[in-house]
């Protein structure tokens, strides 16, 4: 299991829920382009996504609709 600091991806914008929603997905767009390619990815699917987003390859973008609810809790 991953155990490290996400707080640098986190930011002050962004959730825990969007930032593990975002590398699920992201993680799932390394397979089916890895399974198109025909190509064995080197490495956990989502390790890798969680790397690219700690490297600062891909962010999360949420919506102003969830950083407003996000606000009011």
């Amino acid at each position: 299991m991953l155990n490290v600091d996400v707080r640098p991806v986190l930011g002050k914008h962004t959730s825990r829920y969007s930032l593990v929603s975002a590398v699920a997905k992201h993680a799932r767009s390394l397979v089916d382009e890895a399974e198109g390619d025909r190509r064995t990815l080197l490495g956990k699917p989502v390790t890798l996504s969680l790397n690219d987003f700690l490297e600062h390859r891909y962010a999360v973008l949420e919506t102003e609709h969830v950083r407003e609810n996000r606000a009011e809790e």
